[in-house]
């Protein structure tokens, strides 16, 4: 990308990532008013993971895959995306030589808009730590919503003692200094098995994950609002005492 573009991010990038992997800094993301909506349903990424199954779309990974580090925390917000691959060279190579890690955590931050959701794809390296203690620190500082890391991430302690929302393939003492390298940011990445593009709406809560493409996002949240009114309706109608026939016309049991 142009170095022009980086400019306004100038103060707050690290150097951790040659500029020529920052894809772009500048794309369209969901209103913080479609954000917001979202924020205020409840049973969220079940429902979400309904609709877009209706849509034919590919967005939903389980808490089982992708396990949230703080249990009862709820995030929705536009992704910034990161890439990494397995370094070729041993860790005994890279302390040896003294190489510079290969880490770009906090550049990935650095061009984030408040409110965004960092989404790391790192080859399902569980056992690799690409996140930690530190990392934590300064995507709270600068007002990050969360991370979903398909990766490892290490200093667990201090993730729940900062209360930061991160949900991981894995949790690990191992540094991923000297075994991974960050390839690119904001590009299109790759999280258990779903793409996410930068602007892509990242939802996330104990029952686990959803990538809602930027494009549908106000078409996902109208049609998430309706499924929940008919649910409420139906919880509301049972509490009540009301017929079969009647909970049935508004939501028929194959569908529940």
């Amino acid at each position: 990308m142009k170095t022009a573009e980086l400019e306004k991010y100038k103060h707050k990038l690290m150097g951790l990532i040659p500029p020529e992997r920052i894809v772009k800094v500048e794309f369209t993301r969901p209103s913080r008013e479609i954000i917001e909506a979202f924020m205020e349903l409840d049973g969220l990424t079940p429902t979400v993971s309904d609709v877009l199954d209706s849509m034919g779309i590919k967005g939903a990974i389980s808490a089982s895959r992708l396990r949230p580090i703080i249990t009862g925390k709820k995030i929705v917000g536009p992704a910034v995306t990161i890439r990494y691959i397995p370094e070729s060279n041993t860790p005994d190579h890279g302390y040896y030589n003294m190489e510079r890690a290969k880490l770009a955590d906090r550049d990935v931050y650095a061009v984030a808009d408040k409110g965004d959701v960092a989404v790391f794809d790192a080859a399902a390296l569980g056992d690799v730590s690409v996140m930690g203690g530190l990392s934590t620190l300064v995507a709270k500082q600068w007002g990050m919503a969360g991370n979903i890391v398909d990766g490892g991430v290490r200093d667990v302690d201090t993730v729940r003692k900062l209360d930061y929302p991160v949900w991981s393939t894995g949790q690990t003492p191992i540094t991923g200094k000297y075994r991974v390298e960050a390839m690119e940011i904001n590009g299109p990445i790759s999280i258990a098995g779903v793409r996410v593009n930068p602007g892509d709406l990242i939802i996330a809560d104990d029952s686990g994950v959803v990538v809602v493409p930027g494009t549908k996002a106000e078409e996902v949240l109208e049609k998430t609002i309706a499924a929940t009114k008919r649910e409420d309706e139906v919880v509301r109608l049972f509490e009540s005492g009301a017929s079969i026939e009647e909970i049935t016309s508004i939501l028929p049991p194959s569908k529940w």
